[in-house]
């Protein structure tokens, strides 16, 4: 096999697979409306299962459910079989994965959940099938074909599965005012818990690696103070500890080339005044993209009364991750 085949294997694959995504788009229907309705009342859990692959997709949505607020288990059917349904109570609601609904477990579980009083929504490529007479709900996931060149391996069935999970998750979450506070709680370490939770006090140079110097001082000085603190900017503040200015390595080096005596010159001539600024309670992604939209290296940060309080250095959020 060439390089040439591979290549138009894969991007066969890929059409495939987004065009039975673009099918699931006529399946947002009256059933799927239903779905969110009844996952959004329930007072207990969802409890998601499925076999095989669509077990494996099961687990996927349980984990968006969770994080979007919905609180959702795994539960295997042939586990269900064997003492594990006491995990069900009446409260709960089940949404049930498999394409063609064919596997011994879930045609024996089916019934057994039923008589619990639980309500049960079935996302599945046969809709019609025998199987799901005890189902409350059908969410039809058909696709046209699957995107193995056999087309016996669940590919596009697993990914249209995937969608559809993922579409419910996020109306559900919407329908409960899920907010981004509520994310930041049950994302609290990784790059989305960064995003959600880190400050701008939490990364900005403050107290005494805060560079700054008053508007009487010197170029030279604030030089100094930008060297010592490796910060390439210094806040300039007022007798009363507000920031009057701004003053970067970029400053510098532009009036060195107009003015060789700039270092025995005041700050003040060559500052940048009543510059952007930052609060410190700010979300770190949110400066982020404050200076990315400035194309700033770094901006002041001053408190509600504008005293100075600190830098915020782009090096700082690529550190984190941030940006």
């Amino acid at each position: 096999m060439n390089t040439k085949t591979i290549i138009l294997g894969a991007k066969n694959v890929i059409k495939i697979e987004s065009d039975a995504l673009k099918q699931q788009i006529k399946h947002i229907d009256n059933e799927f409306v239903k779905a969110v309705s009844l996952i959004f009342g329930v007072s207990g859990k969802l409890v998601v299962m499925g076999v095989g692959k669509s077990g494996l997709i099961a687990k996927k949505i349980v984990a968006t459910m969770s994080s979007l607020g919905t609180p959702s288990v795994f539960l295997h059917p042939a586990e269900c079989l064997h003492g594990d349904i006491g995990t069900l109570s009446s409260q709960d609601a089940v949404l049930m994965l498999s394409y063609t609904g064919e596997s011994d477990e879930i045609k024996k579980v089916l019934p057994i959940i039923k008589s619990f009083g639980i309500k049960i929504v079935a996302m599945t490529g046969k809709p019609k099938a025998q199987v799901w007479k005890s189902a409350d709900i059908i969410i039809n996931s058909c696709v046209k074909k699957e995107a193995c060149h056999l087309n016996i391996a669940p590919t596009s069935s697993t990914t249209a599965m995937l969608v559809l999970g993922d579409a419910i998750a996020i109306c559900v979450s919407k329908l409960k005012g899920f907010k981004v506070e509520n994310m930041a709680k049950f994302h609290p370490l990784g790059g989305i818990g960064k995003k959600l939770t880190l400050r701008v006090a939490d990364l900005m140079h403050k107290g005494a690696n805060n560079p700054l110097v008053k508007t009487e001082s010197t170029v030279e000085d604030a030089l100094f103070v930008m060297t010592k603190t490796r910060v390439g900017a210094t806040n300039i503040v007022d007798a009363k500890g507000k920031l009057a200015g701004f003053f970067t390595d970029g400053d510098l080096r532009r009036n060195l080339q107009k003015d060789q005596q700039l270092l025995s010159k005041k700050i003040s001539l060559f500052m940048t005044k009543k510059p952007l600024t930052i609060l410190p309670q700010m979300l770190a992604v949110d400066a982020a993209r404050i200076l990315k939209a400035h194309k700033f290296d770094n901006i002041p940060v001053v408190d509600k009364n504008g005293k100075s309080v600190g830098i915020l250095d782009e090096r700082d959020l690529l550190s984190e991750g941030i940006v």
